[in-house]
């Protein structure tokens, strides 16, 4: 009896002490310090050039409108949004979208367009995943095309979880993951453009330079905000 009560005791003693670990493991690595707290201030509204490359602020056509539901996560998820819509000589017309959030923790994930505009009505005719090419290394973003009635609005957009773009998704967990190791809380940016029209390549294209002429309007710092200090700047 003595010597089984020993056993007990001893399974109990280990146990105990594996919980202890597990728990100070646990608390060692909580992330508890923000990127955002060391990184310099900003603004998206005075960052981003409402003229470059041809293209202008075009006031009368306004991105896709969040309904009020919408906008309160939206408040809740970023410190800093912004949305305005870009014409060029040719008429072309690019909407731009940017939310940035200081704590992209397991709770604060950015909120991807997959899922607002589907909130709002929209049917996701395609998503695909794919890069986009610039002087400042190739970036890698999601293409869809969302439908709702007779508009048809080509997306691309991408992702930065602290100094990196990532996929979204998993790339996304994993990058807050390498962070947390750290005891560290990554910052965020999403960065959204769409165009509205029934040929998905030809928007494509229009994006992409659009995109590349903005970047090269930017100055070094900020082109690091939107595309992550890792990818290679020229």
């Amino acid at each position: 009896m003595k010597r089984s009560a020993n056993r007990k005791f001893a399974a109990s003693l280990i146990l105990g002490l594996a919980m202890a670990g597990t728990s100070a493991l646990t608390g060692a690595l909580t992330p508890t310090r923000k990127v955002a707290a060391a990184r310099t201030q900003f603004s998206l509204d005075q960052m981003i050039p409402k003229r470059f490359g041809g293209w202008t602020v075009d006031d009368g056509v306004a991105p896709l409108t969040p309904d009020e539901t919408q906008k309160e996560l939206i408040a809740a998820l970023y410190e800093q949004t912004l949305a305005r819509t870009y014409v060029n000589g040719a008429g072309e017309r690019v909407m731009l979208s940017i939310a940035y959030g200081g704590d992209q923790s397991k709770q604060l994930q950015l909120h991807l367009p997959e899922v607002c505009y589907v909130a709002q009505g929209f049917d996701m005719i395609k998503d695909r995943q794919g890069e986009l090419g610039t002087r400042y290394g190739q970036v890698p973003v999601k293409r869809l095309v969302m439908r709702q009635n007779t508009r048809n609005e080509p997306i691309t957009y991408w992702v930065t979880i602290g100094d990196k773009a990532v996929m979204s998704g998993l790339g996304q967990k994993y990058q807050r993951f390498v962070y947390g190791l750290s005891g560290r809380i990554p910052d965020g940016m999403l960065v959204r453009v769409s165009t509205i029209g029934a040929d998905d390549a030809t928007a494509y294209r229009v994006q992409a330079r659009f995109v590349n002429q903005m970047l090269d309007a930017l100055a070094p710092r900020d082109r690091i905000r939107l595309l992550g200090a890792a990818t290679k700047q020229g």
